[in-house]
């Protein structure tokens, strides 16, 4: 778990409550800011997609893998707070932001772009292997590099095939509307063929993963 960095929480908008608990690896008591679900109308989620769409292409990342990554973060809720820390569209959390240079995670322009710029930086660390990449946009690079690939995560592993679907459901609505820039969804195809994992602790105390 984080705790919330000071700017993040004076920059939190209305709607969230405090909830502080104790990290079970540490055991020390850790704050977190939770936001209430708020309803994205259908002008506000428009809007949204035209910045995502110039925002993408100004990055030269693919449009749909973007709108993908959005809907399995934050279901494209600008104001959206993970319980580790995570913030807006993109859920950026604020070492991330910092890094590719967003000051107001909570504005969603400046998350969008923080998030694609980070999307373009993976794409290129990994040689556009979209599973690698959208692997490290959830674990984070070392843990892809790590074990040379998807990491053994259940939330990772879960994360990457919810991406998958979204970017072949996004690239089906995108070739219907221009079907004469339609792409063939090979790396699509790649991403889906992993298997949810499932996690459980054995009476050895130990967690075992086993896919379904």
């Amino acid at each position: 778990m984080l705790v919330m960095p000071a700017f993040a929480a004076a920059s939190a908008p209305p709607h969230t409550t405090t909830v502080v608990r104790a990290d079970p690896k540490t055991g020390h008591l850790v704050r977190n800011v939770l936001m209430q679900p708020r309803a994205v109308t259908p002008e506000t989620h428009r809007d949204l997609e035209k910045i995502v769409d110039r925002i993408a292409d100004e990055e030269g990342v693919e449009s749909p893998l973007v709108h993908s990554v959005i809907r399995a973060e934050s279901n494209y809720n600008p104001n959206a707070i993970s319980v580790k820390g995570a913030i807006g569209l993109m859920q950026l959390i604020p070492t991330t932001a910092r890094r590719f240079g967003v000051s107001d995670a909570f504005d969603a322009q400046e998350n969008i772009q923080g998030g694609v710029r980070y999307l373009r930086f993976l794409l290129d660390y990994y040689q556009g292997d979209y599973a690698k990449a959208i692997a490290a946009y959830n674990a984070g690079e070392a843990a892809v590099d790590r074990y040379n690939g998807i990491p053994p995560y259940a939330e990772t592993r879960n994360y990457v095939l919810q991406v998958a679907k979204n970017l072949k459901a996004a690239r089906e609505k995108q070739a219907a509307a221009s079907p004469e820039t339609a792409r063939v969804d090979e790396e699509a195809a790649k991403i889906e063929t992993y298997r949810p994992i499932q996690a459980s602790t054995g009476s050895d105390g130990r967690i075992y993963y086993r896919t379904p």
